[in-house]
């Protein structure tokens, strides 16, 4: 597969807080795209509360989830996603569309972005159908009533994020 890579370097920004199979899969087709792919992990998202875990932990699971793929880094970020994915190279930004309600936020953060960097290009993948009603804060929501988030995030934050919420 490498030899059909050809797209150079992207950023697949996010909060990623938790990480779901949605995000990964995204990821994933974005490492099937592009030489190299910066997973961009928001330290603290300004349109959400506070997250649940730490940016060092975010970044520690999804760099578990990505092993696989060795052109994908992961790395905090604090600064504008055009200053980071400058920083890094990248001439796309990578994101996820699930409803029109995500395709509303997208499109003026994409004509901010391209107000500031013309020359950064995003691009938006579609959900999968098995993935277009998965979200962070729905996957948060489910288990802070004990609900069963098995198969919509990695196991190992499942547990993590059950662990957290009884705190």
């Amino acid at each position: 597969m490498d030899s059909e890579r050809n797209g150079g370097t992207a950023v697949c920004p996010g909060s990623y807080d938790p990480i779901t199979m949605g995000h990964l899969d995204i990821i994933g087709r974005a490492a099937n795209v592009f030489d190299n792919v910066v997973v961009g992990v928001v330290d603290q998202p300004v349109r959400k509360q506070k997250t649940i875990f730490s940016a060092q932990e975010r970044v520690a699971f999804i760099e578990a989830e990505v092993a696989e793929y060795p052109h994908v880094q992961v790395k905090p970020f604090d600064n504008l996603l055009v200053e980071f994915a400058r920083e890094h190279g990248a001439k796309a930004i990578v994101k996820g569309l699930r409803a029109i309600s995500d395709f509303e936020y997208e499109f003026e953060m994409n004509q901010l972005n391209r107000k500031m960097a013309p020359d950064i290009e995003s691009m938006y993948f579609m959900a999968a159908p098995e993935f277009s009603f998965l979200s962070s804060s729905g996957v948060k929501e489910l288990a802070m009533f004990g609900g069963d988030i098995s198969g919509l995030v990695p196991d190992r934050v499942a547990a993590r994020l059950k662990e957290e919420l009884r705190r």
